[in-house]
């Protein structure tokens, strides 16, 4: 099995900063892709930040210049920098990896993390 354990999120003034962290751990053969998604009340999942092997990274525009998503591979751990935060990134963000598995089948899969809540708000 694979498990994303997520840290990090909490209550923040507008203007703020927060920084969440993803740690992947199981069965991993190899991780393709790793990624933050949020979900608002009444609203759908979307993507915040995507970072692949190599670094390539792509942003919601919502929150380019302000959110820096980094990676470190040793630790298949990935980070989301929020600064300059805003009531309207209040949501429950979630981690996703990309897993390549290290036992049979050894198919590629989506996992998900449990979610940690940010807040911004005066």
């Amino acid at each position: 099995q694979v498990q994303l354990v997520e840290s990090g999120g909490g209550l923040v003034q507008p203007g703020g900063s927060l920084r969440l962290s993803c740690a992947a751990s199981g069965s991993i053969a190899r991780i393709d892709a790793m990624g933050w998604y949020r979900q608002a009340p009444g609203k759908e999942r979307d993507l915040v930040a995507t970072i692949i092997n190599g670094g390539s990274t792509r942003y919601a525009d919502s929150v380019k210049g302000r959110f820096t998503i980094s990676r470190d591979y040793a630790k298949n751990t990935v980070y989301l920098q929020m600064n300059s935060l805003k009531p309207e990134d209040t949501a429950v963000y979630y981690c996703n990896a990309r897993v390549v598995k290290a036992t049979l089948p050894f198919n590629s899969a989506d996992y998900w993390g449990q979610g940690t809540q940010v807040t911004v708000s005066p």
